[in-house]
């Protein structure tokens, strides 16, 4: 009858640990989620300026293009020392890589091309 009590009483912790876990890795992601939105939007009028002054042989027209679509914050690689984020949009088919850091935009044709 112990050894029964026993596994009862590890099993109500495991579930209840388990639980918890996922409850605070929700908690967790619903917070990054908020973070990464309010960072687009803090980043979005810079990366649409940055874009239409960026010399391309392809021009980059956000306000004026009739397609446009925001890509977000990608291409997130490990530096040694810190990490390397990228803000992308999307107008009538060129796309345009904008860092955040360096303030420096970059255009590009094809997505797949791209580093």
């Amino acid at each position: 009858m112990t050894f029964q009590r026993t596994i009862v009483g590890l099993l109500v912790l495991t579930i209840a640990g388990l639980a918890v876990s996922f409850y605070a890795l929700w908690k967790t992601n619903a917070q990054l989620q908020t973070m990464k939105a309010f960072i687009e939007g803090y980043v979005f009028a810079e990366a649409v300026a940055a874009c239409e002054m960026a010399p391309s042989t392809t021009p980059f027209k956000w306000n004026g293009g009739t397609k446009t679509a925001v890509i977000g914050l990608n291409a997130v690689k490990l530096d040694k020392y810190r990490i390397v984020s990228s803000y992308t949009l999307l107008a009538d088919g060129v796309y345009c890589d904008f860092d955040p850091i360096k303030k420096k935009a970059d255009i590009g044709s094809n997505f797949l091309e791209r580093e």
